[in-house]
């Protein structure tokens, strides 16, 4: 697996190719989460939030894989089969709640395990909900603690982006750290193939 400085170093060459693109997938993200939420009380954000994260997930995953897609990207894939989509986050986000009655910590680390449940289901259409949080659980046997050490490697710029208003965060951040996030599953993966924890077969 490439290592979390190769990974951002990749990532952060990429972030000028396809570059508003990017920008304009994450304003439309935000902008709409955020417009349901308001006008819904929220009940309406927890319904498309997840087939929209999963949507977005797979906009940055083929950036990482240096193709450049187009805003209708995110919308495709997270709706296409979205009552799976929904599903898997809603059960995704179930799972970590009730974890996370028992104390802080269990549902941290429940959140880290189910963390590659979005990009599964985003990258592979014909994997079942439930079946993508237990082949994120394999994944992540192991690398929880490399992507709590990647999420950190980023504090720095998400200060630096709460002293700009969210500026910084819209034009550099967002891109960058979504492509690199992208990116962690993506050699994640390969090395779960690698080493046979996971199969081609199952993500098929």
């Amino acid at each position: 697996m490439k290592t979390r400085m190769e990974i951002k170093e990749h990532s952060k060459a990429l972030v000028q190719s396809n570059y508003w693109m990017k920008v304009a997938v994450i304003v439309v993200y935000g902008a709409i989460i955020s417009g349901v939420s308001f006008a819904t009380a929220g009940i309406g954000a927890l319904i498309i939030a997840g087939p929209m994260l999963i949507g977005l997930n797979y906009f940055f995953l083929l950036s990482y894989r240096q193709e450049s897609p187009d805003i209708g990207v995110m919308f495709n894939n997270g709706f296409k089969n979205f009552g799976r989509n929904l599903g898997g986050y809603l059960w995704m986000v179930l799972f970590i709640y009730l974890w996370s009655l028992l104390f802080l910590i269990p549902g941290i680390i429940k959140a880290f395990s189910y963390a590659m449940t979005p990009y599964i289901l985003a990258d592979s259409q014909n994997v079942k909900a439930q079946e993508a949080l237990k082949i994120s659980m394999r994944m992540m046997n192991g690398h929880k603690l490399d992507l709590f050490v990647f999420y950190l490697s980023f504090l720095g710029w998400m200060l630096l982006s709460a002293f700009t208003f969210g500026l910084l965060q819209l034009f550099y951040v967002g891109p960058y750290m979504s492509t690199a996030l992208a990116g962690f599953y993506e050699e994640l993966k390969t090395t779960s193939i690698a080493n046979g924890v996971i199969s081609e077969s199952e993500l098929a």
